[in-house]
């Protein structure tokens, strides 16, 4: 006579950090995977993408996402590449926002590889990419949309996609069986989007997984007339020179957009050509616009988007560089959000020696990254294997944040129908993370946990 098992649940990732969010839950039946991140920041994360899967792959079932920003999707073709051939569940949304991302990451996997071969920053004599064009494609073949009730009915398992009003197409994920439930948060939006539809209610669950981006701290106020951003573009222009605002292509893009159509319906900043350079962020901003996703969207911000008269678009590279010196003073919103890689890097890399222009950081910046670097106010920052010095001036925005705080995420853990018995802290710096469990305990009196990479843990 076989012994049922005790589902479990093993972190193999966001643990210890805020980025490469994998989480395997194992029942009888199946091994289910949640998210399939990269590690992103300090190199010691990093490395950590080339690792072996700590988990064969091929021994996976199914791998079902939050949502499609890197940190969550973006190792899915190494996982691929290794041997995972299951089906990936998803909204229908990050469907399209995923193969967009995963073509982009594809891409510059490659072209970073071709740099260091070229130019000798690699200790390899042929580096490789962590993955390939064609790994990424056979990830996206393997992209199921869930219906549109949200709700999947697996071996042993009800899966259910509840809005987290973090991007479009995220989700928290809530999972039960016979005799266990279990709720992901994923990353978790703030109780009002500009753009999106609010995130819902979560459901009952006996353990919970939550994030702690910002579990140490609360946002500012929010400032609706956008003072800050407004006065630096306005003294930008007044010395003529550029503003480049470093953005996340998917969600972070339009939320910038729509604050800068508000301040030039308003006059509050002169009406100068606005640039978004990013493919990735043009083709995502198609997908915001796209009807099928219009009960996730607000239309009158589409409208004022659309309104926008000087809104431009860097399709080809050639114009991605006369953008290096344009001439007038102008706006450039362009990818990526951290200033880790993508065009933005080459914008910097003009105009951060010139004390004309301004670098508007919007969001988080994680440790490691040429964004944090600049937010704690280095003088040089290194690009393509050299120091660039900086100049310009640099103004962190804190308007812009799609991420629940501290208040926020307690908040959303009281919105459960019933108090949870385990409550497992991930996808925070660890200061952060620490300080989200404490607060936790103190004020839902349940068992709470910071986990270890790999720890696993059973589930009630």
């Amino acid at each position: 006579m076989s012994t049922q098992r005790k589902p479990a649940l093993t972190f193999l990732g966001a643990a210890g950090t805020v980025t490469g969010s994998k989480f395997l839950l194992e029942t009888d039946e199946r091994r289910l995977l949640v998210d399939c991140g990269l590690y992103q920041g300090e190199r010691q994360w990093r490395r950590r993408n080339w690792d072996a899967p700590p988990v064969e792959p091929s021994s996976i079932d199914a791998v079902v996402l939050t949502h499609a920003h890197l940190d969550h999707c973006g190792y899915l073709p190494a996982l691929v590449r290794e041997g995972f051939s299951g089906p990936v569940h998803v909204t229908a949304a990050t469907a399209e926002l995923a193969a967009i991302i995963l073509r982009d990451s594809a891409h510059l996997q490659e072209e970073d590889a071709e740099n260091a071969r070229r130019f000798g920053w690699s200790k390899h004599a042929a580096p490789r990419p962590l993955y390939t064009s064609a790994d990424a494609e056979r990830a996206i073949g393997l992209l199921q949309p869930c219906l549109p009730a949200r709700v999947l009915e697996l071996d042993g398992m009800t899966l259910s996609f509840l809005h987290a009003g973090h991007i479009l197409g995220s989700c928290s994920l809530h999972l039960r069986g016979d005799d266990w439930s279990l709720l992901f948060s994923g990353d978790l939006g703030r109780p009002a989007h500009p753009i999106l539809r609010d995130r819902e209610r979560p459901l009952a669950a006996r353990t919970v997984v939550i994030e702690s981006t910002y579990g140490d701290r609360a946002h500012p106020d929010v400032d609706p007339d956008h003072t800050v951003m407004a006065d630096a573009i306005r003294r930008t222009v007044r010395r003529g020179g550029s503003v480049v605002i470093p953005a996340f292509a998917v969600d972070r893009t339009e939320v910038v957009l729509l604050a800068l159509a508000e301040l030039v319906a308003r006059d509050a900043i002169p009406d100068v050509p606005v640039w978004v350079d990013s493919p990735m962020a043009l083709a995502t901003l198609a997908v915001y616009r796209d009807q099928a996703h219009a009960d996730e969207v607000d239309a009158h911000a589409l409208d004022a988007l659309a309104s926008m008269r000087q809104l431009r678009a860097a399709h080809s590279a050639e114009e991605s560089m006369r953008l290096n010196n344009p001439g007038r003073p102008c706006i450039i919103v362009s990818a990526s959000g951290m200033a880790t890689g993508g065009r933005v890097v080459h914008h910097l890399r003009h105009l951060l020696p010139q004390a004309r222009n301004t670098v508007l950081l919007t969001g988080y910046q994680a440790v490691g990254t040429r964004g944090r670097d600049l937010v704690e106010g280095v003088r040089e920052v290194k690009i393509a294997g050299r120091y660039v010095p900086v100049r310009a001036e640099v103004v962190q925005l804190e308007d812009f944040s799609v991420h629940a705080d501290a208040d926020e995420l307690v908040g959303w853990l009281g919105e459960l129908p019933e108090p949870p018995q385990t409550v497992h802290v991930v996808h925070g710096e660890p200061e952060a993370s620490r300080a989200l469990a404490d607060r936790i305990r103190r004020e839902l009196d349940c068992a709470v946990s910071v986990p270890r990479y790999l720890e696993r843990v059973l589930l009630d």
